[in-house]
């Protein structure tokens, strides 16, 4: 079992030093030509940012820019008051009323 495994790593030593062996590990003898195409080409198109996977997906988006709208208006909204208004108010407004629990409470957007 070892010499075979010697025998191997030796073989595959001489073909890399010579480059006869691609990035995948595979000699290119053993390979056809239309794989061996395909195979460039798809490297080619990889560095040039070029995907055919993303190009082929067009879905629209889950929620309507008016939904958006009203979810970042009601993230702005639910934060406690600010320090300064307690001591503007002489400590009247001590806390905001209108906070929301995201668990408790929902928007019914």
């Amino acid at each position: 079992m070892l010499r075979n495994f010697k025998a191997f790593a030796h073989k595959f030593i001489m073909l890399a030093s010579t480059g006869a062996i691609l990035s995948s590990g595979l000699p290119r003898q053993e390979r056809p030509d239309d794989t061996q195409k395909k195979i460039e080409t798809a490297c080619v198109q990889r560095s040039a940012g070029i995907s055919n996977e993303r190009q082929a997906i067009k879905m629209p988006s889950q929620k309507s820019f008016r939904t958006k709208q009203k979810l970042a208006k009601a993230q702005k909204q639910n934060r406690p008051i600010p320090q300064w208004i307690r001591l503007r108010t002489g400590n009247t407004i001590r806390y905001n009323a209108k906070r929301r629990h995201w668990r408790k409470t929902r928007l019914g957007i």
